[in-house]
């Protein structure tokens, strides 16, 4: 086992993973040692093993539980070193020199006269001891002299054998060149070759060229080596199921394999690897100190593979394809019409702008009426096209955002809605106004006539506007792709988001002045409550607004609770969308539907009945505080003309009976009053 400090890549892509030294004097300890760091890279499957002829014996032929390294291929560099190995393929660099085997045999002590240290080798190969200067201690045994090489001891022809007559015959060849060319026709040394020195010899070395002594040529390149020449060997099972070693192929500068088998019948090469390659969209991760392994890892997130080792992360717009080779544009979406989250909003919206247009239809077939000049009509008529609009925002909510409808969703979202509660509050207004000087004075308000509220609702409605106008200014509309609304963990499921580049703030800020509008409306609606039930709508408006304040408490932190959701496009527009029919439709169902009932289905009692002026209509706001005075303290126990105090001055007004004004009466008291009476007649 050769020696290295660490793992290194050699060329042509062959990689040592273990690199192990066999220690001096190994046991069989330090050859388990060896196999089990072996077995500790999985995905090797061969060794070459550099070593001597002992040493490769004792880790070849270690016994069955010390052999837990069959599944190598074992390499080695000589054909006789690797003991009954099924699937060894020993590289022998040698053939056998014919004539050496009967040469070396016939040696003995009396027939050496060159081999100085042939002696020694006479007594480590017969395990004896010489009489003269023996320097073997480890054993009693005289050599008697008798011994005969391969007979009486071990014999096998050493592998470099061809190789040390090889560099003999190189050497006198290289000293015939240089004799012929610097002595020519002069036999023996000249004087040019006793001067020659060692450089010139080496290069009629290197120039020197014949046939060995294996039969092969002996040639040497420009840097005095020879070409590597191997015979590859296989210890394979013969047709007699016996086990021999087979020649399967060679290597003379390129390599030649035949008849090669491998390990449990396998057609193909052994995979053997550090490392397995990494799959696609995976990074090689280096191990340290290990350059030739890694570990894959896989480029997760939106990170690609960029190259073998590391990943990239895509752009801000992109995420990585299938494979995790390249990035691709994130894919953009929008609110469809066909989607759950559009399909009920706007379903609402058509039955509420179907309902807004019968109702507006019925008003205008009946505007003569008491029930609609009673209702006060242009209020009535602008309070329908703030319901109507705050249908038709759904539309544009759903629809597919560009420069114009970004531009009409500023508009129109919180417009609807400002329409309707201006003119609520300007009707809550006038209600309360009415009643609470009519406690003081007969004298009528200021401003109660149709032109002076719709003057009044226009200038509320005005202000809604030119706030959109200052958005307008400031920020221009546009639309943008929200790549981070939908940016989810998973890569695969990540939308790029269009819509109009409008922020939740600018959304609530956009609805904050109706959303007052519609506080202070309240606030009216509960002021007047106790008014007569039948007077211009105060209850109902009141039911009203108690109901779309509720409506928008929901709206509020379902809006703005899904602000971190990968739904917020869808949560936020329906529940924007649903919250805003839900107030048109409270609206339209409370303060007209039971109108165009009466309209329709019972025109008997849409007729004017009488008139009264305001001075009647005020002293009947005050009545109740007379009435609950006892009878004793009236004339008879009865009301009498407090309304018509003098007819002949006010033609305008009918005096009525004296009846006797209990709480029993009270009822058809103010229904008389104010039912019929419209808001018109108040002068």
């Amino acid at each position: 086992f050769i020696r290295a400090d660490v793992f290194v890549t050699l060329p042509g892509g062959i990689c040592i993973a273990q690199s192990l030294k066999v220690p001096h004097n190994p046991k069989m300890e330090d050859y388990d040692k060896i196999i089990q760091q072996l077995l500790e890279t999985h995905h090797s499957r061969a060794v070459i093993i550099f070593a001597t002829e002992e040493d490769i014996r004792s880790s070849t032929s270690a016994p069955p539980p010390r052999r837990r390294c069959c599944r190598f291929p074992f390499i080695s560099c000589r054909s006789e070193s690797v003991g009954n190995w099924s699937g060894t393929e020993p590289f022998s660099p040698f053939s056998s020199v014919p004539g050496f085997d009967e040469y070396f045999t016939a040696l003995t002590l009396e027939n050496n006269r060159r081999n100085v240290w042939f002696a020694e080798f006479w007594e480590e190969n017969f395990d004896c001891r010489l009489l003269s200067a023996s320097k073997k201690e480890d054993t009693s045994r005289k050599c008697t002299g008798q011994e005969r090489i391969g007979i009486d001891s071990k014999y096998e022809q050493e592998g470099k054998v061809q190789f040390v007559i090889d560099a003999v015959y190189a050497m006198a060849h290289a000293l015939h060149n240089m004799h012929r060319d610097l002595c020519p026709d002069h036999p023996g040394v000249c004087p040019q070759m006793e001067s020659t020195d060692g450089k010139t010899l080496l290069k009629y070395i290197r120039n020197t060229s014949f046939n060995g002594s294996a039969g092969t040529s002996v040639v040497f390149n420009k840097n005095g080596d020879a070409p590597g020449r191997y015979d590859l060997f296989q210890f394979q099972m013969t047709n007699s199921s016996t086990t021999e070693y087979k020649v399967v192929g060679q290597w003379v500068e390129n390599l030649q394999l035949r008849d090669l088998q491998w390990p449990d019948g396998e057609q193909e090469v052994p995979i053997s690897v550090c490392s397995l390659p990494c799959k696609t969209g995976e990074r090689k991760k280096k191990v340290k100190g290990m350059p030739c392994c890694w570990h894959c890892e896989l480029c997760d997130g939106y990170q690609y593979q960029y190259d073998e080792t590391s990943c990239r992360l895509c752009p801000y717009n992109s995420r990585p394809n299938s494979n995790r080779t390249a990035c691709q544009p994130i894919p953009i979406i929008k609110l469809e019409w066909h989607s759950p989250w559009a399909v009920i909003p706007v379903f609402l919206a058509m039955l509420g702008i179907i309902a807004t247009i019968f109702v507006m239809a019925t008003f205008v077939r009946y505007n003569d009426t008491p029930i609609v000049r009673a209702s006060g009509r242009e209020l009535s008529y602008v309070l329908l096209t703030g319901i109507f609009l705050c249908y038709i925002i759904t539309f544009l909510m759903i629809a597919k955002p560009d420069v114009a409808v970004c531009a009409f969703r500023r508009i129109f979202l919180g417009l609807g809605m400002c329409i309707s509660y201006a003119a609520l509050l300007t009707k809550t207004n006038r209600i309360y106004r009415i009643f609470e000087q009519g406690k003081q004075t007969v004298t009528a308000p200021r401003f109660i006539s149709p032109t002076s509220q719709i003057a009044i609702t226009s200038s509320l409605i005005s202000v809604q506007l030119l706030g959109v106008l200052v958005w307008f200014a400031v920020d221009p509309p546009n639309t943008i792709i929200d790549y981070d609304e939908q940016k989810t963990i998973n890569p695969k499921l990540a939308r790029g988001v269009l819509k109009c580049d409008i922020t939740d703030l600018q959304i609530i800020c956009s609805l904050g002045y109706s959303i007052l509008l519609m506080v202070t409306c309240t606030i009216y609606a509960i002021k007047t409550r106790d008014v007569p039930e039948d007077f211009n709508e105060a209850k109902p408006i009141g039911f009203t607004m108690y109901t779309t304040c509720i409506v928008w408490l929901a709206f509020i932190p379902i809006f703005f609770g899904t602000a971190q959701s990968a739904e917020k496009l869808y949560i936020q527009t329906t529940t924007l969308t649903i919250s805003m029919n839900l107030s048109a439709s409270v609206a339209l169902g409370m303060l007209y539907m039971p109108k165009v009932y009466i309209i329709i289905f019972h025109p008997e009692m849409n007729v004017q009945k009488r008139k009264r002026s305001f001075k009647a209509v005020v002293t009947a706001a005050t009545m109740s505080s007379r009435l609950s005075q006892k009878p004793s303290e009236r004339p008879n126990g009865e009301a009498k003309t407090e309304l018509c105090e003098n007819p002949a001055a006010d033609p305008m007004s009918e005096c009525v009976l004296e009846v006797p004004m209990t709480q029993e009466w009270m009822p058809f008291y103010y229904f008389s009053y104010f039912l019929f009476l419209p808001e018109n007649q108040f002068h």
